[in-house]
């Protein structure tokens, strides 16, 4: 039997999110958005609430949430304002690999410490020249004793300019190339540089930044699982983080809806509201029929997730489908504005700038076809 009815427990997790976000989220949305400032505060204030580093096992400290409970908190908050909620979800996205792929040593270390505190934290795979082609990673992190030195750089890394702690992928063996990547837990003391951060067209309230490893040492013991398989814990991270990704843009297209809907029934044109108009009303019912179809996608991947089924093809049906949907939402409710919607003392120009980013970041659009694609060429249609 097929249910949809969310757990009392999950109701509960919604509502504190959602008010979290409409208290502390929402009414500084815009500022961090013209400022440019990284909300720390709020961050802090979202850890002591349960609901950053909040996929920490309960057997380390942390509350235990699965994906389906991270889904439904990544909404909420995405509503609000995505640039807060990349940063509280890249957290979440850089200690996946230790929930996942570390070792009972590695998981008292660094998962206790982060159900403790607020750590933050970030995920260390992009360069200049291995954005979607994941598997051109340049740096390098080559054994020397009981230790790996690490040498090169990375980009667009979220959290960067503030994190203490990194999840870095880099080649051991430059001979075999990508089939020596490997994945390791580094500290900010080992050594890492912080680069500029980027200045964004939206999202402006999340931080990324270039990070330069020089002659970086870290103890051997600090690998996820062993030398050589760092593609297979980023691919295995990225298939279970891009549930969260999802729900983001899910929480960004519904409260465009939400937008739209309020200023149709309120703006009056031609001696009627804009609601009154049979054109618009079909616009916004597309509007939630497509956010619905990408709910229940995302839903399905966390659920997949959770039960410990392979979801690869889900989880890229749900990122690419939500990201899709919501540019194409934002994009609606800002017409429906009009001249208003482009401009910055209302929401949805910024809705809209926050969700051109949900079609890049954690595997491009591109990428999600690829691997839809590849799934069914493999046989896995149903």
């Amino acid at each position: 039997m097929i249910g949809f009815e969310l757990s009392e427990d999950q109701q509960q997790l919604r509502e504190k999110a959602r008010a979290f976000a409409a208290e502390e989220m929402m009414p500084r949305a815009r500022e961090f958005d013209e400022t440019g400032a990284f909300p720390i505060d709020i961050m802090k204030s979202a850890f002591e609430k349960g609901l950053m580093n909040d996929n920490i096992p309960e057997a380390f400290g942390g509350h235990g949430h699965n994906c389906m409970d991270t889904a439904i908190i990544t909404e909420e908050l995405g509503a609000a304002c995505m640039g807060i909620t990349t940063g509280i979800m890249a957290n979440a996205l850089a200690l996946t690999p230790l929930v996942l792929f570390g070792n009972d040593a590695q998981k008292e270390k660094y998962l206790r410490r982060a159900a403790s505190e607020l750590v933050l934290a970030a995920f260390c795979l992009t360069e200049r020249d291995a954005g979607s082609d994941a598997a051109s990673v340049q740096t390098t992190a080559i054994r020397d004793g009981d230790e790996y030195v690490l040498n090169g750089s990375k980009c667009f890394i979220t959290n960067g300019g503030y994190a203490d702690l990194f999840t870095v992928f880099a080649i051991a063996d430059p001979k075999k190339g990508p089939r020596s990547m490997t994945a390791l837990i580094v500290e900010k003391e080992h050594g890492v540089k912080v680069g500029d951060a980027e200045n964004k067209m939206g999202q402006r309230a999340s931080n990324q930044t270039e990070l330069y490893f020089e002659n970086v040492r870290v103890p051997a013991e600090n690998v996820l699982i062993r030398e050589g398989q760092g593609f297979k814990v980023a691919m295995g991270t990225l298939d279970v983080t891009r549930t969260g990704t999802a729900a983001g843009a899910v929480g960004i297209a519904r409260r465009a809806l939400v937008e739209a809907v309020n200023y149709a029934k309120e703006r009056r044109q031609f001696g009627q509201p804009l609601a009154a108009n049979q054109a618009l009303q079909f616009r916004l019912a597309d509007m939630a029929m497509k956010i619905e179809a990408a709910r229940l996608l995302t839903w399905e991947a966390a659920w997949m997730a959770d039960q410990g089924i392979r979801q690869s093809k889900q989880s890229a049906f749900s990122k690419c489908f939500a990201g899709d949907v919501a540019m194409e939402v934002t994009t609606d409710a800002v017409q429906i504005f009009g001249g208003n919607g482009y401009s910055r003392e209302y929401p949805v120009e910024k809705l809209m700038r926050d969700a051109k980013l949900m079609q890049i970041y954690e595997g491009t659009q591109e990428i999600q076809r690829l691997v839809i694609a590849r799934e069914l060429l493999k046989g896995n249609v149903t």
